[in-house]
């Protein structure tokens, strides 16, 4: 048994407040095996002693505020370091850009090594101590991390764990044929049991990598791919595999990462005869993860990335006594968001946002319009059902106004992994450019412009009226186009996703402050919304949150209350004038022009909003708690 006797106190307070429950989980997922605990928790306390003193100042400060990250102050920003700023010392260098932008949250897509060309854009890590070598090194990101500190900004990373590239080390040693590392993934010698597996496990990619399995010529066995031939499932059953990754995960932390996003988390516990997905062993991994966090690095998050509906992803938050992920994906509302926008019809966004603000108000989620990924048509299609909108009819529209082939549409996007069988696809383009910006910088025509620019805008706002944490994605400040130069490119040629992946175009970003463009428009409104946002203490997660009934389908209404601030905010997603036809009694003025607007029988101009405010007696201010290090000097700069 480990002898804790000359370990540092803080570090075993820590691990007296979940010892009992680490060790016996652990014992339950791996039959007790006393040596691979006692090791799990020599590594916990190596990776404390690592952890530098700053970091430590961070920890104890977030243990005694441990909602710092909940009470509406984040603004986020995911971004591809190179298509950002080439490298890690190019972001380093824009973070006053960044800073401009109103974000404190910087969230870096996969950056760790990976082979070119079978990378999945990151996906598939071949070292998690080395980062790319053409975006820095792992002594870039703790600079860029204490620099983000500095500026009181937290930073988010992607944690590959379902899988490794088959480059990494563990794979080539398990191509060897050393079954010491055969055992830290699934090898068949033969595909009975693979197919076994097949009978009941979708596939991730029908189209592009069909199957679960893939042959390993080298090593003359079969070995699970879920998601690319070139991605190795890890065996979690394997309790070094689940020792080594989590210390993996730990050593990002403390190069300064405050978040730890969790890559396709419901994937990485398998057995047979089941579809290998959201097992319950997988919340038990997550649970300890989670401990891990509390013992080594406590201001450190977990977020999940759980891609489904509110119902089925609430469960990776865990309970009150035994937490899981601190934040979660609303991945269901982005969809049901450009449903709306196609059909101009709130309906099935309004049912939607009723389950979710029906969800305990400690639940924090991300939310996002548009992200590295492609928009997939997860919807309620039974409760679509009942306007007459069926599943594979209503996909193939919602595809075709996207790609501007319906006609009131000037939308421009693409398909990505199109099935014309089952009718399946899916969608890729950024947010301007499904807005209709980009058909209006076309047609030059400047009135147009404006009108999608505005509807644009019109969804920041909706972003940033629900509970949670809002993210932006890198470009859309300054609503960047499609970048259709992928096309031309050998290695991305056919992954679609790359039409919104485009590099940063810091030209057009120079024209942010100026109001006769898309961008100025684009940008000072967004920093409009954000400064409105950090006013007003209506906006903190903590605030009531109801639907408001307007009686009219293209409106949606949303209300808002907390520490005498009552918002009624009104979404107009037609594309022509509609009214919202509210009656609320009180004196109301409207948060974006400063004047009283009272708020019944509300007239909304096609692709705009409203945001009204009351107040009764004394309201209380706006407290953003974000903790950081103490501000200094620095000397990062912008380009």
């Amino acid at each position: 048994m480990t002898d804790r006797g000359n370990w540092e106190s803080a570090f075993n307070r820590r691990l007296d407040a979940v010892y009992d429950e680490m060790k016996w989980l652990y014992g339950e997922l791996y039959h007790g095996d006393e040596q691979a605990f006692d090791y799990f928790l020599t590594m916990l306390h190596n990776n404390y002693k690592e952890r530098k003193k700053s970091l430590r100042e961070l920890d104890e400060a977030r243990e005694v505020v441990p909602d710092w990250y909940k009470d509406g102050g984040l603004l986020g920003m995911l971004m591809y370091t190179q298509c950002f700023a080439g490298d890690l010392k190019g972001v380093r260098k824009h973070l006053p850009y960044i800073q401009e932008c109103g974000v404190n949250y910087v969230h870096l897509m996969p950056l760790l090594e990976s082979p070119a060309g079978r990378s999945d854009g990151g996906y598939a890590v071949s070292d998690f101590r080395k980062v790319e070598p053409a975006l820095g090194t792992m002594e870039d990101l703790e600079a860029l991390a204490d620099a983000c500190h500095r500026r009181g900004m937290s930073v988010c990373l992607d944690f590959v764990m379902n899988h490794t590239s088959e480059d990494h080390e563990w794979a080539k040693r398990a191509r060897a044929g050393e079954k010491e590392y055969q055992d830290r993934y699934f090898f068949f010698d033969n595909w009975k049991i693979p197919n076994e597996f097949e009978e009941t496990v979708p596939q991730v990619f029908p189209q592009t990598a069909p199957g679960n399995f893939s042959w390993c010529e080298e090593a003359q066995k079969v070995v699970m791919t879920t998601f690319y031939p070139y991605q190795w499932d890890l065996n979690y059953c394997n309790p070094t595999v689940f020792n080594d990754m989590t210390e993996n995960m730990l050593n990002l932390c403390n190069k300064g990462v405050d978040v730890i996003r969790l890559d396709a988390v419901p994937y990485i516990w398998k057995k047979l005869g089941t579809n290998c997905r959201n097992l319950p062993e997988v919340h038990t991994l997550v649970r300890l993860m989670r401990m891990a966090t509390e013992v080594v690095c406590p201001g450190t998050l977990l977020l999940g990335e759980v891609v489904m509906e509110p119902s089925k992803v609430v469960p990776y938050f865990g309970t009150v006594d035994k937490p899981e992920c601190q934040i979660l994906y609303n991945v269901t509302t982005m969809a049901s968001t450009w449903h709306t926008v196609a059909t101009h019809d709130v309906r099935l966004l309004r049912h939607q946002l009723e389950t979710v603000f029906a969800l305990p108000r400690q639940y924090t989620f991300l939310n996002y319009l548009r992200c590295h990924d492609d928009i997939g048509w997860g919807l309620d299609y039974d409760f679509l059902r009942n306007f007459g909108m069926e599943e594979v009819a209503h996909k193939r529209f919602l595809n075709d106004y996207f790609r501007g082939y319906i006609c009131d549409s000037d939308a421009r996007g693409e398909l990505y992994n199109d099935d014309p069988r089952l009718g399946d696809a899916r969608l890729c383009g950024t947010t301007a450019s499904l807005c209709g910006v980009e058909a209006s910088i076309y047609e030059e025509d400047e009135a147009k412009m404006y009108r999608t620019v505005g509807y644009d805008l019109m969804l920041h706002a909706f972003l940033f009226t629900q509970s949670g944490i809002p993210v932006l994605y890198s470009g859309d400040e300054i609503a960047q186009l499609n970048d259709y130069s992928y096309h031309e490119d050998p290695l991305k040629w056919d992954d679609s996703r790359y039409l919104h992946r485009g590099a940063m175009d810091w030209e057009l970003a120079k024209n942010r402050n100026n109001p006769k463009t898309s961008q100025g428009v684009m940008f000072q409104g967004l920093k409009k919304l954000e400064q409105i946002r950090g006013e007003h203490v209506v906006f903190d997660d903590s605030a009531d949150v109801w639907i408001v009934e307007t009686y009219n389908d293209h409106v949606l209404g949303i209300g808002r209350y907390k520490g005498g601030e009552k918002l009624i905010a009104l979404f107009n997603f037609s594309l022509e004038e509609q009214t919202a036809w509210v009656n609320e009694q009180e004196a109301y003025f409207d948060l974006c022009t400063g004047e009283r607007r009272d708020a019944r029988g509300v007239g909304l101009p096609g692709g705009s909003f409203a945001w009204l405010l009351t107040t009764f007696g004394e309201v209380q201010k706006p407290e953003k708690k974000i903790l950081k290090e103490k501000s200094r000097e620095s000397e990062d700069s912008d380009s």
